[in-house]
């Protein structure tokens, strides 16, 4: 009931930030291979991102 309240971490938005990036990705991997390739290489910055704040 608390956690109702609790504001997200930035570290737990860029994980969620990630994995909708990754999600789309992979659905755009079938239709069109060069936005998929755009996804993936803003998802790695993301993952950078995580990586620098985790420590």
């Amino acid at each position: 009931m608390f956690k109702l309240f609790k504001k997200k971490t930035e570290l737990e938005k860029l994980n969620d930030q990630y994995a909708k990036l990754m999600k789309e990705a992979h659905a755009l991997s079938t239709v069109d291979r060069k936005k998929s390739d755009e996804k993936v290489a803003e998802s790695e910055k993301v993952l950078t991102r995580i990586n620098e704040l985790a420590g």
